[in-house]
């Protein structure tokens, strides 16, 4: 049994409570106000485990320093505050469920609901595992609430563990990185780190340096208003337009529930407005810039082409970078994932790299200067009410980044 495992089950079940979802309409920053709840409560504990330099930004960051005791590159860990906007976040009752015995899970606040080792085979890896999810009306919130509780009791350690050899680190808590707003402009200097990790992964092992390079799309389409009872050859339906628009774009492939492994996808996420006047909201993914040029060009044809056949109406196709694909400059100087790897193998634990289908705030942090791979919580089921973690994940989780420190300062 890790010496870690009670304090992050006890970290996970605390902060899972608390409400601290983003919401991408809010223009704000952090989106939300209930966010500081959780950016406030790390303040405070980390100013009581004695980390030095604690400061929540104007931007809504968390950062502290752990001094270091000897050379080596200043390391930042980092991890988000936020939850998904995907689902219901309010009233989080984490549960645990003691050395889990392989069957079905079920749900006390929905009996209907249940999580089975024969649609979840990483479930029969954790047998006798303590597993913690939430009541079935929720997420859970360990993404990435699994990474804050791992990065704050690998700091309450070293801070505890003065002779431990480490160079400076640095560590921060981002809000909003669930809506893709979480590395504001001025973190990389503030940050003041030479490389940096985000704990935001998966299953154990995971060590990611490329993920998707993302675009989101918003579609505006104007009808023409007038009374029902007199639109004869004068009503032009936004309902209508925007419906085909969706209808016209790629159903049987390039969405996620028809791709995996290295296709893109194009998926609409959201659609508002009513008959004068609807909104599309729509994210493009994909891990090489030209596929991603691709869907974006895809999309605007089909509003190019919906639109041809009513020249009364306005539609309008708006795409915005959001992150891009890590790997284009982290395999440029592997250090950091080197030295991950290494000091994952050095507990056993055979490192993984996969692509992630999905961006991190790592992402961002790598395009803007400081490079920054995304290593393993054991989070499972992200953004839904069937979500769950391995205790003895985070606890390898946790040593992995303690491993990472010492072999770092060498």
């Amino acid at each position: 049994m890790s010496a870690f495992n009670a304090e992050l089950q006890d970290r996970l079940v605390r902060y899972a409570a608390v409400d601290s979802q983003s919401d991408e309409d809010s223009p704000s920053a952090p989106s939300t106000k209930i966010q500081f709840d959780m950016l406030h409560l790390l303040q405070r504990e980390l100013t009581e485990m004695g980390a030095a330099d604690v400061e929540v930004t104007d931007y809504g960051t968390v950062l502290a320093t752990i001094p270091g005791n000897t050379d080596g590159p200043t390391i930042g860990f980092l991890a988000h505050v936020d939850t998904a906007p995907q689902f219901n976040a309010t009233g989080v009752k984490p549960r645990v469920i003691k050395g889990y015995n392989g069957g079905t899970i079920t749900f006390p606040d929905d009996p209907d609901l249940t999580l089975s080792p024969e649609d979840n085979p990483y479930l029969l890896e954790k047998v006798g595992d303590d597993l913690i999810t939430a009541s079935g009306t929720t997420l859970l919130g360990a993404d990435d609430k699994a990474g804050v509780a791992i990065i704050m009791t690998a700091a309450r350690h070293l801070l505890e563990s003065p002779s431990t050899p480490r160079p400076t680190i640095r560590v921060a808590f981002t809000p909003d990185e669930e809506i893709g707003r979480g590395v504001d402009k001025r973190l990389p200097k503030d940050l003041r780190a030479d490389f940096a990790y985000t704990f935001d992964g998966g299953a154990l092992g995971e060590i990611e340096y490329e993920s998707f390079s993302a675009d989101g799309a918003v579609v505006l389409v104007k009808g023409v208003s007038i009374h029902p009872g007199l639109a004869k050859d004068k009503m032009v339906n936004a309902i209508h337009l925007a419906s085909k628009i969706v209808a016209t774009l790629p159903q049987a492939t390039m969405t996620p529930e028809t791709t995996d492994e290295r296709d893109g996808f194009i998926h609409a996420v959201e659609m508002t407005g009513g008959s004068s006047e609807m909104k599309l909201k729509f994210i493009l993914r994909d891990f090489e810039l030209d596929g991603l040029e691709a869907k974006g060009a895809l999309l605007r044809q089909v509003c190019d082409a919906v639109a041809a056949t009513e020249p009364r109406a306005e539609i309008t196709c708006t795409i915005k970078p959001q992150y891009r694909n890590m790997r284009y400059w982290l395999e440029k100087d592997m250090t950091p994932v080197e030295l991950a790897r290494d000091a994952a193998r050095k507990l056993g634990i055979e490192p993984v790299s996969v692509p992630i289908r999905g961006g991190t705030d790592g992402s961002r942090l790598t395009e803007m200067g400081i490079p920054c791979p995304n290593l393993f919580t054991g989070m499972q089921n992200i953004h839904g009410p069937q979500e769950w973690i391995s205790v003895q994940d985070m606890a390898r989780a946790t040593d992995l980044c303690l491993s990472i420190v010492t072999g770092a300062a060498k």
